[in-house]
Order: C-alpha cells, then structure tokens, then sequence
C-alpha cells in the first residue's frame, strides 16, 4: 500500500470509532420509558401527567438529559380529608351533576368511587326527570362521561 492510501484507511478507521464510541443523546427504549413511567407513579411524582406526556418530557432523545425526572411530591389528600358531597351542580343541558365524590365511596379506587357517585346521582335524576335528555352512556358523551369530567376536574 502506498502512503496515501494508508492514511486514508487511518483516517476512515479513526472516524468510525469515534462515531461508534462517541456518547451520543439516545432515547429511552419503551420499556425502559415504560418502567421509569411506572417508578415514577409509585412515587407519586408524575403530578397527574399521562405517559404520552410523561414519555415526551423524559424519554425523548432531545429532552432526556435537559429534563430532569420531577422530585417533588404532590400534597397527597386522605379519603377522610375528602369533604362531603356537595349540593349537585347544574349543567347548560339540565341535567344535575354531583359536585364531589360521595364518602361513602371513599374506600373504592379514584376512578370507580367517581363512576358509583355518577351513578348513585343518575338513578336520583332519573326519578325527578333531571338527567337532561342523557342517558348513561351515548355516541359524543353521555351522563357518565359529562359526570366523570366535572368529579375529575377537567
């Protein structure tokens, strides 16, 4: 081989091995994602973000190292600090709406106390005639989805 030749192998070489061992911002894989996303829920740092929004803040290759993971903790509520139910609110489409989960509920998961509480408020409107037309579920949102909206806050 001539010297030319051979300095421009060195050269090739040289630069695929620094390609290859440079550190370079690389995306989480999904399960990886996915299992820093559950430790993260089981600490109760996620502040009430969903996986695709936790995934885009933490997981991406752009935004991996620049965010760090949350570390605060939010104020955590007890059920018995839940407060009673309130009057029922109003909606523009008359029908009446719980304002609060029931106590009664308070033992149950988030999302089922909310569901019992909707429902406890639909049979109630249904014999008064203030369910607004709405059945419990229907094609672009029915009595449940519109409840679990307002209990959820959204």
């Amino acid at each position: 081989m001539n010297f030319s030749a051979r300095t421009g192998l060195a050269a090739l070489l040289l630069g695929c091995a620094t390609a290859l061992t440079a550190p370079s911002a690389h995306a989480l894989t999904a399960k990886e994602c996915h299992a820093k996303f559950k430790e993260a829920k089981a600490e109760n740092t996620l502040n009430g973000q969903t996986f695709k929004a936790f995934k885009a803040a933490n997981c991406d290759a752009t935004t991996a190292e620049a965010a760090p993971a949350a570390t605060s903790k939010p104020a955590e509520t007890t059920p018995e600090a839940a407060k009673p139910a309130a009057p029922a609110a109003v909606s523009a489409s008359g029908a009446t709406f719980p304002s609060a989960v029931d106590p009664q509920y308070s033992k149950l998961s988030a999302g089922k106390a909310r569901m019992k509480t909707c429902l406890d408020q639909y049979h109630t409107n249904k014999s008064s005639n203030a369910n607004g037309n709405m059945k419990w579920i229907q094609k672009g949102g029915g009595y449940y989805s519109e409840c679990n909206k307002r209990l959820k806050g959204e």
